[in-house]
């Protein structure tokens, strides 16, 4: 190992849904965080590990910071960002290309001073008149400090190499905490129910319920089978019917992409048992929020 080997935890921050989660899976080589169009998809922090030959980064994904709800799950989600910059070494604020708003400045006033904040603008695949590009990142470097100002597409991967060659000259010098092939700290159980929510926010596009989740109640391994006992969390009767679907097609769908997905992350086999539970205020209710593994 190289005696300036550098190791340090970053934070992704940002409002909902500029593509928070998709940097991470892309900066990490690998599906740790789940992805979608809807706001609120990411509702913990994830650690993603990546090693390389010099440099071990920990990434911590949070979920997004709004201020439009207020009841206990976003109260719970909004204390996982700002607790995140305590421990870190570095910030990335991630925007969306051509936005900034109140939501992008009130992030801002809360960070610590002394932590370098990097300025991720993404999305620079989706702005159709590029010339616009340098014009935002000169108004944006003049209004705010930011340690360093840089332009990528998660989802095409543009960019994303010049940002860990950046973010590693802010880290210290330390030897690694993960192992090399470690790519998260959170448990298969966790992934498996990460997995499953995600395919959930996917498959119910614009009729999706906020008001689920997923609580895994068993979580068995015979050598590369797993066999995994899932229950979907509603807040109302309605929610269940418009989850199961017409004569159960839905919630098969769901299983089905879960299941491959969980199968292509762990290396074997797995076999998904799904049902549905009505839970009427879990979200508004931290001790039912403590009981799903919300910190």
């Amino acid at each position: 190992m190289s005696e300036n080997f550098r190791t340090g935890y970053v934070a992704i921050i940002g409002r909902p849904n500029v593509g928070k989660s998709t940097l991470t899976n892309r900066l990490v080589g690998a599906k740790v965080s789940i992805t979608s169009r809807k706001a609120q998809t990411t509702r913990h922090r994830i650690h993603g590990v990546l090693t390389t030959d010099n440099t071990q980064y920990i990434f911590v994904d949070t979920p997004g910071f709004q201020t439009t709800h207020t009841n206990a799950l976003n109260r719970l989600m909004n204390r996982s960002v700002t607790s995140s910059f305590a421990d870190v070494d570095v910030i990335l604020l991630v925007i969306e290309a051509g936005r900034w708003g109140a939501g992008e400045e009130a992030l801002l006033a809360m960070l610590p001073e002394g932590k370098p904040v990097i300025l991720v603008i993404n999305k620079i695949d989706r702005w159709e008149d590029k010339g616009q590009l340098l014009p935002f990142i000169t108004k944006l470097s003049t209004e705010h400090q930011f340690a360093e100002i840089v332009p990528l597409s998660a989802e095409k991967g543009m960019g994303t190499e010049a940002l860990l060659k950046t973010v590693a000259t802010y880290l210290p010098v330390m030897p690694p905490v993960f192992d090399v092939d470690d790519i998260t700290d959170r448990s298969e159980r966790f992934l498996a129910s990460e997995i499953l929510r995600e395919k959930l926010f996917r498959n119910l596009g614009e009729e999706l319920p906020y008001g689920l989740a997923v609580e895994i109640e068993k979580f068995e391994q015979e050598g590369d089978l797993r066999r995994i006992f899932a229950a979907i969390i509603v807040d109302r009767s309605a929610h269940k019917i418009m989850v199961i679907g017409k004569s159960g097609e839905r919630l098969k769908r769901i299983s089905t992409d879960a299941r491959r997905d969980m199968e292509k992350l762990f290396g074997g086999k797995v076999w998904l048992e799904t049902w549905i539970k009505v839970k009427t205020g879990w979200a508004d209710d931290e001790r039912a929020l403590k009981s799903l593994g919300y910190e």
